[in-house]
């Protein structure tokens, strides 16, 4: 599995546990995988897989590790969005904007194997699939200005260090 496919994957579970309880979190996790596979038809005709958890054990056991370390951090993540998210705090932030700003930001402060690059493309481009007309531009803004500022307390950082 590509790791864009395991991305939208991860998205999808962290969006749907998002509607329940802390306390149901990880059966939430677990009862995704016995979903059933959707498809639909695309207006040209062709038959379009919308969802599919048929997946290697590795895999399965990649994404339950990612979205549950990811949930654990949210309230971490949350105050670094609201930090920068000029006039959206997270609670009128829409659910999948919302848990596609959470996925990248976990991305970009606790999995050394993606580049910040890298998260914020990723980003956008499930906004561009799951979101709304202006998501991807939302998304893209309030990255931007995370790594801004990760950049800027780095350099901040290094000067104290240097005196």
């Amino acid at each position: 599995m590509t790791r864009r496919e395991l991305r939208e994957h991860c998205f999808k579970m962290l969006f749907c546990a998002d509607f329940y309880p802390a306390e149901e979190t990880a059966g939430q996790l677990e009862r995704y995988f016995e979903a059933t596979e959707e498809d639909e038809t695309t207006p040209e005709g062709e038959i379009q897989i919308l969802h599919q958890v048929d997946m290697e054990e590795k895999d399965r056991d990649y994404l339950l590790k990612k979205a549950g370390d990811a949930l654990l951090k949210v309230p971490e993540l949350d105050a670094g969005i609201n930090a920068v998210a000029e006039g959206w705090k997270t609670r009128r932030m829409g659910k999948v904007e919302l848990t596609i700003l959470r996925l990248a930001l976990y991305e970009i402060l606790h999995d050394e194997e993606i580049p910040e690059k890298v998260a914020i493309n990723e980003a956008v481009e499930l906004a561009k699939k799951f979101g709304g007309d202006d998501s991807p531009s939302f998304i893209n803004g309030v990255l931007a200005r995370l790594v801004r500022g990760r950049e800027e307390a780095r350099k901040d950082n290094g000067a104290d260090t240097v005196s």
